[in-house]
């Protein structure tokens, strides 16, 4: 019996005698792992990019809104013909606070309103917000401060900007003690606000003012029908595992001041860790899909590697019936061919493995999406590799073992 020295050193001569051929049997192999490394790696940083720009919107946050949800998207009227865009009250914020888990209640008022400022205008979205709306969506000022729950109940003319509008009205100048003109009044800015990027729904966050929702109320919205009515209210639960049994209250609670069964709610909460989930897996799924695909080549590179075996096998006959004349017995043939279609395959699979990484890396920063590559998948990249060299090279290699030594000295 052949040692495993003597079978490694007979393979690596074999391949090397023809390394054109070599190089070209792993061509099919370097593809394929290059091909799924990739976009494996495309869409693990296109899921992670979702996760992130969701979770910028607010951690273990429920959003409670006007209106009630169909079941296939967009708002059902209410029964009496309006479509309840005057269902949440202040009275219902403050009743939410008093549940079990909750961190920070923030009801808003949104409008949308020309804001002029330093010679500029801009359109951005205007939110008449409470303090603990920065607690209830995890945002930090980046220069100056927020507003107090005194100034918000004075319904005081100040405001607090978002990066961008920061950027359009003051490119060159620090716009904290700056004023600007909303609505035909004028307004002190207070505060910057932290960037928050894109959310997961392709919207500039920082596209922002925060105003005090008394203010907002009373000079900019307009509205004069309820004073008391709000946008939406940002509910915080003190942990993720809490947000679940949170909603199943909140959703009790408005039922029971709105006097409204389940199945006829006027508003919705809408849970953000369960979006999440969706969106993670529809991005797994895109990723799988991807993966799959490349994983068609890794086949075509195997079925390369079985051809070129073959061929190998017809053109060194004389050579494995010498062998066997001479002692070689068929566990060692097999064992030499096999080693030489999983050298070729496994070779092919780490130069894929450098190739697919260098591609991901200019995929995702192509994209602007996070580089997503763990160790994991490159081991599954290698192994499964070398388990194409095993099952392609398995039918060549037993071929070559099976010859007998007296016909394959025979042939010229």
């Amino acid at each position: 019996m052949m040692r495993t020295s003597d079978l490694i050193a007979s393979a690596s001569r074999a391949l090397r005698s023809n390394p054109l051929r070599s190089a070209l049997t792993a061509l099919g192999v370097i593809i394929g792992v290059a091909s799924v490394v990739a976009m494996v790696a495309l869409g693990a940083g296109a899921q992670a990019q979702v996760e992130r720009s969701i979770a910028s919107l607010g951690s273990n946050l429920l959003i409670v809104v006007p209106g009630a949800q169909r079941s296939g998207g967009g708002v059902r009227a209410q029964a009496g013909g309006g479509m309840g865009w005057d269902t949440l009250t202040m009275d219902d914020a403050e009743a939410i606070v008093q549940l079990e888990g909750v961190v920070a209640v923030a009801p808003s008022q949104r409008a949308r309103t020309q804001v002029i400022a330093n010679g500029l205008n801009w359109n951005p979205q205007v939110e008449g917000v409470t303090p603990d709306y920065l607690v209830a969506r995890d945002w930090r000022i980046a220069s100056g401060r927020m507003f107090d729950e005194t100034e918000e109940r004075q319904a005081r003319r100040i405001v607090v900007l978002g990066a961008t509008v920061a950027n359009e009205l003051f490119p060159n100048i620090e716009p904290v003690g700056q004023t600007v003109r909303m609505n035909g009044g004028t307004f002190e800015i207070v505060g910057v606000l932290e960037s928050k990027g894109q959310s997961g729904f392709g919207m500039d966050q920082d596209d922002i003012v925060l105003a005090p929702l008394t203010t907002v109320k009373r000079r900019i919205s307009g509205r004069r029908g309820r004073a008391d009515t709000v946008s939406q209210i940002s509910v915080k639960a003190e942990s993720e595992d809490a947000l679940g049994t949170l909603q199943q209250d909140v959703e009790t609670l408005l039922r029971q001041r709105h006097r409204t069964r389940e199945g006829e709610d006027d508003f919705t909460v809408q849970n953000l860790s369960s979006i999440t989930e969706a969106a993670a897996q529809t991005t797994q799924v895109f990723t799988y899909l991807l993966g799959g695909i490349s994983a068609v080549s890794l086949l075509v590179g195997g079925i390369g590697i079985m051809n070129i075996m073959l061929v190998s096998v017809t053109e060194r006959t004389r050579e494995i019936g010498l062998r066997k004349a001479l002692g070689a017995r068929q566990g060692d043939i097999l064992r030499q061919f096999g080693l030489e279609a999983v050298t070729l395959s496994v070779a092919g699979g780490i130069i894929g493995l450098i190739i697919g990484v260098a591609g991901a890396w200019l995929m995702t920063s192509l994209f602007t999406l996070p580089l997503v590559i763990s160790g994991w998948h490159a081991g599954l990249a290698i192994g499964f590799s070398a388990l194409v060299g095993v099952l392609f090279g398995a039918y060549p290699a037993w071929r070559a073992a099976k010859l007998d030594p007296i016909e394959a000295l025979r042939r010229e």
